[in-house]
């Protein structure tokens, strides 16, 4: 995956995020990873009060949004129009979260965009991560936020590592993602639209967008 390949625009469809304008004027999409926080709480401030709740200090749902009592959502945080929270999800706070998702059992999410009709259904981790349009995490999936030796993150391409300065960023899904059951995102790992990544997979590199990611060395184009 060459590096022009991993812009906002090549990656996104902003039309479907309340966060469009933290995009803007920006070329990766990790470089939003560290205003996530301030921008939710600069945006609940200008959520229509009609159509939002406050749940509690920083925490807003749509109206129609379902929230099972046994989820735990922290600030700040949205919860779009028409979202599944269900039961023993755990929002640890700094979550977009957009139209008509699903955040399901035991799932995890801190520091995240999740945009419109994303599913992370079950067992799934999700931190410091941005999750386009209709991606979706199989069950036990999860994204890996922090090297193990403890430096900083790299996105690595076909042509050359790209510097993030982070030390926390876990995935890039694109638009229409399917991972599969069970399958670990590492730091810095970047998906291209309409890829599907094979169950128990390990992901450690951007991966081209209309592919199948079968393992490290194997990585074949979808028929369109």
């Amino acid at each position: 995956m060459e590096r022009s390949q991993l812009k906002i625009g090549e990656l996104l469809d902003l039309e479907h995020t309340e966060a469009k304008e933290l995009f803007l004027n920006k070329e990766y999409p990790w470089e939003v990873l560290p205003e996530i926080k301030e921008f939710i709480k600069e945006l609940s401030e200008r959520l229509p009060k009609e159509e939002y709740i406050m749940l509690s200090e920083g925490v807003w749902a749509h109206r129609t949004a379902t929230i099972a009592p046994t989820a735990y959502i922290a600030a700040p945080c949205i919860i779009g129009e028409g979202t599944e929270v269900r039961h023993c999800a755990f929002i640890r706070g700094s979550a977009l979260i957009g139209k008509n998702c699903v955040i399901g059992n035991s799932t995890e999410l801190k520091n995240v965009i999740i945009f419109d009709n994303v599913q992370v259904p079950h067992y799934n981790y999700v931190g410091d991560s941005i999750l386009g349009y209709k991606s979706h995490m199989g069950a036990g999936s999860i994204t890996s936020n922090v090297k193990s030796d403890k430096s900083l993150v790299k996105v690595h391409t076909g042509n050359g590592d790209i510097e993030t300065g982070l030390k926390k960023f876990g995935a890039i899904l694109g638009d229409r993602v399917e991972v599969g059951c069970g399958s670990i995102l590492n730091p810095g790992s970047v998906i291209g639209r309409n890829v599907n990544i094979y169950p128990l997979s390990s992901v450690r590199k951007a991966v081209p967008s209309n592919t199948i990611y079968k393992n490290q060395n194997e990585i074949c184009e979808k028929r369109m």
